[in-house]
């Protein structure tokens, strides 16, 4: 009986041993943190894909800062342009009126010299009836036009002196007055001429500035989408670190749980071991009994001891003019009659010339005065060589409001820079389209 009791309580003991071996909240622990794990990598992923968000916002925001730089200056090169083409369009109209007055005092003047052929042509016929020089006379006479006959009137050697101061007087306002009216004409041709290529790039502007709105607009629709965007991304995260806080919470209090119930049952073991020697001892009566019960008692704490298991957790040369320029592209803008200046070359202000000139002017070579450089002064500044010879830093000429009206550097593989009254400093193809057009096969090599 006392042998059957022994057995039983080591029975008693070997299974709440193998309770408390047996750890009862791992598998939901390990789900847990399995389960924080995924969240981890997820937020992991979304916190990149919120930096790559936040870079490329960084990113479009230089775009569109440098767009904005690009859109004011155009704005300043086409307010300035429409300046000088009212100037023009005034200097033209002033200058029309020039020249309509002087064709009316011509009108005059030949009136008058009319009547004062007449006149001598009088006195000429009473100086023969009077016996006079018949050679003044047939000289006067035989004048094929009124020019002429001040021309031969002049050379006649008896003229008299009065005469001949009428018609030298006349002679010069003649001349003066044709001088004057050939300047004039002149100068509204030229006139002219600028007013052409500011209306064309006036009309290329206008398009261009559209395009540069457009594309404005374009990149802003782009950073609300990636704003847009990189908010989902941080409310995703956001919700993703409350799941993992309260995965965090639950496991710690199911630790917390686990701790107390193992503790629990090493109070029970203790207690029921406890109670089982002393039962032991009560029943043992004989000394072989006695030991067995001493080594009951000896093995039941053994086999508590090892049984419980803590619980676990888991970087300037001469051929450099033809790069030099490249700093302008797309931070730059045409306007005639600019770069002659310093405050418009530090706002990148130029028309096609005064761009050569600069260009030229940075790896050493000078081109003349930068006041007065124009597309005629660069023709003639180097050697004029055949265009099937043209090599990389020739200037190569166009014909475009007027011939020679466009200038710039050729950069080899049929292409140019120059400053475009379309799009500032560019590179341009001359292979094809509008510029092979244009090209007249002017090459000067500097």
């Amino acid at each position: 009986m006392k042998k059957k009791m022994l057995l039983l309580n080591t029975t008693v003991l070997l299974g709440l041993g193998g309770v408390l071996s047996t750890p009862a909240y791992a598998s939901t622990i390990q789900d847990m943190e399995s389960q924080k794990s995924q969240i981890q990598n997820q937020r992991q992923d979304v916190q990149s894909n919120i930096k790559a968000a936040s870079d490329e916002l960084i990113r479009l925001q230089a775009e569109q800062d440098q767009m904005k730089a690009q859109l004011e200056r155009l704005t300043l090169a086409e307010e300035e342009n429409n300046k000088k083409a009212q100037k023009t369009e005034a200097d033209i109209k002033e200058t029309s009126k020039q020249v309509e007055q002087l064709e009316k005092e011509i009108k005059l003047l030949q009136e008058k010299l009319e009547k004062r052929n007449d006149i001598l042509k009088d006195r000429a016929r009473s100086l023969q009836e009077s016996g006079g020089n018949v050679e003044y006379l047939q000289v006067l006479l035989g004048s094929s036009s009124f020019s002429d006959f001040v021309d031969r009137a002049l050379a006649v050697s008896t003229i008299v002196d009065a005469d001949r101061g009428i018609l030298k007087e006349t002679k010069n306002m003649q001349d003066e007055l044709k001088t004057k009216q050939a300047d004039v004409k002149s100068k509204l041709a030229s006139l002219e001429d600028m007013k052409a290529e500011l209306d064309e790039m006036t009309v290329q502007l206008s398009a261009q500035k559209k395009q540069k709105d457009a594309l404005a607009k374009e990149l802003k629709d782009k950073e609300a989408k990636n704003e847009e965007l990189k908010a989902s991304l941080q409310a995703k995260d956001s919700s993703l670190a409350n799941e993992q806080s309260t995965l965090e919470q639950n496991i710690k209090d199911q630790k917390a749980a686990e701790e107390a119930a193992r503790k629990a049952a090493e109070q029970a073991a203790k207690e029921a071991a406890k109670k089982a020697a002393e039962q032991a001892q009560k029943a043992a009566a004989a000394p072989a009994e006695k030991a067995d019960s001493s080594s009951a008692k000896a093995e039941a704490p053994k086999a508590s001891s090892n049984d419980v298991a803590p619980t676990s957790a888991p970087a300037p040369k001469a051929s450099n003019v033809v790069t030099v320029g490249n700093r302008w592209i797309g931070n730059s803008a045409y306007v005639f009659g600019g770069g002659r200046s310093q405050s418009d070359i530090n706002h990148g202000l130029f028309d096609c010339s005064s761009f050569v000139h600069w260009a030229y002017a940075q790896v050493g070579v000078n081109l003349g005065p930068l006041g007065s450089v124009s597309t005629e002064t660069l023709k003639h500044a180097g050697t004029q060589v055949s265009s099937s010879q043209m090599q990389p830093g020739d200037l190569v000429f166009f014909d475009t409001y007027k011939k020679d009206g466009h200038v710039g550097i050729y950069v080899g593989g049929g292409k140019f820079i120059g400053a475009q009254s379309s799009t500032g400093v560019a590179i341009a193809n001359m292979s094809s389209g509008y510029w092979k057009q244009k090209f007249n096969g002017r090459v000067v090599r500097i």
